[in-house]
């Protein structure tokens, strides 16, 4: 007599993703952080937290990362609507909230690692360090280099005065005409576009020349940092002492190609794939048993190499969060990591790191098969290098691409993780945390399938 069974709950499989995210937040997690953000009680009651949890990671498992198309779920997707309990946020709803739990998403993240750790997916023997690009939520089309953003202000500005003569002439021969209490004196709508227009470009001419004079206040510094040595060991340290830079900040050089976008100021230009596009450098250290994430960052830099450091102090972090002593036998990275100040970070520190140093220079002694004692006036490079030709270490190395780069194609066809939904810097840590997140959940789902259970 019924085309579907009367219970909601006899519509979803037994083995269905969604349940097992339904039993992971019911019984896993800890949402108390989640919770006491709710602490108003004038308005209308919000939808149950826990519900929209449930919601927002069954759907960036499954790849859905618009609200809208949430709502649309809710009313014809089964396993939406068994995790709706039938109900159906609406989008806005659906975009608030994740908007508003940014911060409590690393602690689930934390919450998540340690699920994983328990089931014995993270072994910390080889981890990976690798970064990708996401795709911004911003057009090239809404941008404008630093050489263009003068003439086109001048212009508009030009254009804006125009406007405002030939509004007040209209004005005074309205007045005339009707009188001075008749309408007929409102700034043209046209006119406050482009004051909006001009306000923002003036915004992001503000923010590449900050930006250039930061890069020429951290070279001025360096350089007095080198000569203030350089000083100390020629004069025995006597006539350094308290001594500071007197040296003037140069007039920073400004790349006139320089770019920013207007929908979203914080991304940046970088390469990806499919040509040049407004992104963000998602980093991640994934662990090599089951390829599960054990430190996530997103960064505006295009290039890898001043995230080494901060990766491995967000590993260290994530650990010590779940509650895991021991530390990895062996960081791997590409050539993207390597510089003087990495190599000799991690020497100092003790870490047992295995980053790629590109080509051999001229001047460099390296051996193809090196045996017997590393010379004593070796450099960090040189060392490094060696311990890449070594067998362990070729053996460890050679584990990279198969550790984290899967791990990147997996999240962007499966979770449609390249593109980003919200905009700025931190609306971008959100979501490649969310992804993360989701990640290490389906990695955690496919091993207890592998025990008989479910799977994602």
């Amino acid at each position: 007599m019924l085309l579907m069974p009367p219970s909601l709950d006899d519509w979803l499989p037994g083995d269905h993703s969604a349940r097992f995210i339904s039993e992971i937040v019911d019984e896993c997690l800890d949402l108390s952080g989640i919770y006491d953000s709710y602490t108003e009680a004038s308005g209308a009651p919000p939808y149950d937290p826990t519900m929209m949890l449930k919601l927002l990671l069954y759907a960036y498992s499954t790849g859905v990362t618009s609200s809208r198309e949430m709502e649309r779920r809710c009313c014809v997707d089964v396993a939406f609507r068994w995790l709706s309990a039938n109900t159906t946020p609406d989008y806005r709803s659906l975009a608030r909230f994740r908007r508003r739990h940014q911060a409590a998403l690393g602690d689930l993240f934390n919450q998540v690692l340690v699920l994983c750790c328990e089931a014995g997916l993270v072994k910390l023997g080889r981890i990976a360090l690798d970064g990708t690009k996401l795709r911004a939520s911003a057009s090239r089309r809404k941008s404008m280099s630093y050489e263009r953003l003068g003439p086109r202000i001048e212009e508009i500005e030009a254009q804006v005065a125009a406007m405002l003569a030939e509004a007040e002439a209209t004005d005074s021969a309205e007045d005339a005409a009707y009188g001075v209490d008749k309408r007929g004196d409102e700034i043209p709508e046209e006119l406050r576009r482009r004051e909006t227009r001009i306000a923002k470009m003036r915004q992001a001419k503000e923010a590449i020349e900050a930006e250039a004079k930061e890069r020429a206040r951290t070279k001025a510094d360096e350089r007095a940092k080198v000569s203030t040595v350089a000083k100390t060991e020629a004069t025995g340290g006597d006539d350094a002492k308290g001594a500071t830079s007197t040296e003037a900040t140069p007039t920073p050089p400004i790349n006139p190609k320089a770019q920013r976008s207007f929908t979203d100021p914080d991304s940046r230009m970088m390469r990806t794939n499919d040509g040049f596009h407004f992104a963000y450098n998602a980093q991640a250290v994934v662990d090599e048993c089951s390829q599960v994430i054990v430190a996530t960052r997103v960064t505006q830099a295009a290039g890898d190499v001043n995230e080494l450091i901060p990766m491995i102090e967000a590993t260290t972090a994530s650990l010590k969060a779940a509650n895991i002593t021991r530390s990895p036998r062996v960081f791997v990275a590409d050539a993207g990591y390597c510089s003087e100040a990495n190599l000799t970070h991690i020497a100092e520190s003790n870490i047992n790191a295995l980053i790629a140093t590109g080509r051999t220079r001229h001047d460099e002694r390296v051996s193809d098969s090196p045996r017997g004692r590393i010379p004593k006036n070796a450099t960090r490079r040189e060392r490094m290098a060696r311990s890449l030709r070594t067998k362990p270490g070729r053996i460890d190395y050679a584990r990279r691409k198969a550790i984290v780069e899967p791990v990147f194609g997996q999240m962007k066809v499966k979770q449609k993780a390249g593109h980003l939904r919200l905009r700025g810097l931190q609306g971008a840590q959100t979501e490649w945390m969310l992804h993360s997140i989701c990640h290490n959940l389906r990695k955690l789902a496919n091993a207890r399938a592998d025990a008989g259970m479910v799977m994602v």
